[in-house]
């Protein structure tokens, strides 16, 4: 199978791609069938300094990761595009509303080669709906926003400053975002 990027940019020398045939509309369905009835907390946080303000989400154990048809082509999409092995060290989804506040982030330290999937599962999307990632380079200059479509996937460095806005007032659903952080495979911590 090829991987091909729907889109592809740098921002301060660092990856991110963007696909649309990772994941498949009927598999994104599939997940937010389940998440419906997933018991979420409020524990999630961007940055130690905005403790106060967490957000709902609801980890996934290591079997349940590796079981996603979509983390398994993920993985291979990264390893097409970069000559590497990596795997899960996380994975859990995020649940966004209209009201929720979110903060800008890293996923990682800026020398750490380590990757950031985020795969969109919401089942339909509208655009007037906002709830876009959006990723800024060193100046906090917004130089890419993606938009939630469902089964979209975005793969990128875990250094690389971004957030994923809340939806509009007008969206009655959740943004739901399946998040995996991955590493390289050489590392000694498993799943």
């Amino acid at each position: 199978m090829t991987y091909e990027a729907t889109h592809s940019v740098s921002i301060d020398n660092k990856p991110l791609w963007i696909f649309d045939g990772l994941c498949s509309s009927q598999e994104a369905q599939g997940i937010f069938n389940g998440l419906e009835a997933s018991a979420f907390k409020r524990n999630e946080i961007a940055r130690p300094d905005t403790k106060e303000f967490r957000h709902w989400a609801v980890n996934l154990s290591g079997a349940q990761i590796q079981s996603l048809p979509v983390y398994n082509r993920a993985i291979s999409a990264v390893q097409a595009l970069t000559g590497k092995t990596y795997k899960a060290y996380r994975g859990y989804v995020n649940h966004a509303s209209f009201g929720d506040m979110l903060f800008t982030h890293t996923d990682c330290m800026p020398g750490a080669d380590e990757l950031t999937v985020l795969v969109y599962i919401s089942p339909t999307w509208d655009i007037e709906w906002g709830g876009e990632t959006m990723f800024f380079n060193e100046h906090d200059d917004c130089l890419f926003a993606c938009t939630p479509k469902p089964g979209r996937v975005s793969i990128f460095h875990g250094a690389i400053k971004h957030v994923g806005r809340p939806p509009n007032r007008i969206c009655y659903t959740p943004r739901y975002t399946l998040a995996f952080k991955l590493e390289l495979a050489s590392s000694v911590y498993s799943l």
